[in-house]
């Protein structure tokens, strides 16, 4: 794959994520961008504006005829009409995962893996480095809130990705610098087992650049066996742990903002101002913090670059504050369920909190159902809208009613998406609003605030 020699390429699902910020690096690199993608949204119309030509029907006939490359998301089905005519036809056709893994060969590549943390950790690691003049490019998981993007164009060898887990697109990579944050079981549709799934870690950590560095965040290092660490070390891959190489302390909030001082064997960064809510988004910071220091970058630059880091949009995003407040938060997995919650709870103790959950894929409901419960329980009131199905068909018997049932608290709520504003104008004595969930809730923000700006 000679990516230098690119005219055309063709992304199918186009409109995701990962997908999207592939896109904007070829595009950066003069390269003409086709694609399909299901439906057209805020992130495509603005891929569109950029120059970008996309559909949104299964239509060959609108498949440029001279197309150099073809990038697949796994997100697409054997049965997509496009797919099927471009796999009859010879054209090449690559995964976005392999082509990442292509782009960062030669490049010193900080990869960021884990079940939860990868976004705002890697977009921590971006700000840093640019304010330590080190400026990265970078594929992110989520929108920067302050340069609205998902992709960062560098002018160093550096770059910053997340290192993903499913589908076991990770291991074409091979970074230099590799942090694993967290090994929750997920994707359990892909690997069968919690066990397989933390073997594909392994895999990830043993394809560390010789020489180079593995940082384990803290939930990790239980799982790191001894032949694991044997292995490690034979490939003289420097292993740093969190809570013993590196860590966080003296945290406080003032003005619902976050303060820590961080703490390594090369000494004490003090005074540390985060606009990130959360004890995980301090760990999170604490790992971006390790790697900066790795690079060479001084304890003012990195003051600055978290004080001024605005966030991501959708990880527990501030989308109104008035008489009410209302956040959003991408969380999709019960452990971050369990730090929404958290954290919502200590910045406003105070307060009656209505949470808002839309279960994300059949697969992770049926694995996670009771996980779920456990923790929106912490909330004051519940909404629960039906599973968004994303690229799965349905489960027979998954529903998000076997997550209701089991929700210990008397003031929760199951509604259709379509009856979701209606619910809420009659839940008068809630102070803050959350949603959460990995679906597209947001487009509800516009109704949601409408009505808490009448409930004074």
């Amino acid at each position: 794959m000679n990516l230098k020699k690119l005219k055309k390429i063709y992304f199918l699902g186009i409109g995701g994520i990962g997908m999207s910020a592939l896109a904007r690096y070829f595009l950066r690199e003069g390269v003409e961008i086709y694609g399909y993608d299901l439906t057209k949204t805020a992130l495509t119309k603005k891929l569109e504006a950029e120059g970008m030509t996309i559909h949104y029907e299964e239509k060959p006939k609108k498949i440029p005829r001279d197309i150099d490359l073809v990038i697949l998301t796994p997100a697409i089905p054997d049965t997509n009409k496009e797919y099927k005519w471009l796999k009859k036809n010879g054209y090449e056709i690559k995964k976005r995962a392999e082509v990442l893994g292509e782009i960062s060969k030669k490049k010193r590549t900080i990869a960021v893996a884990g079940t939860h943390g990868k976004t705002t950790t890697c977009s921590l690691i971006t700000q840093i480095l640019k304010y330590g003049k080190k400026d990265a490019t970078a594929f992110l998981g989520g929108v920067l809130a302050k340069e609205n993007t998902n992709f960062i164009h560098g002018k160093s060898k550096l770059v910053v990705l997340e290192a993903d887990e499913y589908d076991r697109s990770f291991l074409h990579l091979k970074p230099e610098i590799l942090i694993i944050m967290s090994m929750d079981a997920d994707h359990l549709d892909v690997y069968g087992s919690v066990k397989e799934m933390h073997k594909a870690y392994e895999q990830l950590s043993l394809q560390v650049r010789k020489g180079g560095m593995l940082i384990l965040g803290p939930g990790v290092i239980r799982y790191i066996h001894p032949e694991w660490m044997k292995n490690l070390r034979q490939r003289e891959i420097k292993v740093y742990k969190q809570l013993k190489d590196f860590d966080f302390d003296s945290i406080r909030i003032k003005k619902s903002k976050y303060r820590f001082d961080y703490v390594d064997t090369v000494g004490t960064i003090t005074k540390i101002k985060s606009n990130l809510p959360g004890l995980h988004n301090i760990s999170n910071s604490a790992s971006a913090i390790f790697v900066a220091r790795t690079l060479g970058i001084g304890p003012q630059r990195i003051r600055k670059a978290l004080k001024k880091f605005k966030g991501i949009k959708r990880r527990f995003e501030f989308v109104y504050e008035g008489d009410k407040v209302l956040v959003d938060d991408y969380a999709h997995h019960p452990e971050e369920v369990k730090y929404a919650v958290s954290t919502i709870k200590n910045l406003y103790p105070e307060k009656k909190v209505l949470g808002i959950f839309q279960p994300h894929l059949y697969s992770r409901t049926k694995d996670f159902y009771k996980g779920f419960a456990k923790e929106l329980s912490g909330l004051d009131g519940v909404i629960l809208l039906p599973i968004y199905p994303a690229r799965e068909k349905p489960i027979k018997g998954i529903k998000s009613e076997m997550i209701y049932n089991l929700i210990t608290k008397d003031e929760k709520y199951l509604v259709k998406e379509k009856s979701l504003i209606k619910k809420i104008k009659e839940l008068k004595e809630y102070e803050v609003i959350m949603t959460i969930g990995a679906a597209d809730l947001n487009k509800h923000h516009e109704g949601i605030i409408k009505v808490i700006k009448k409930k004074k």
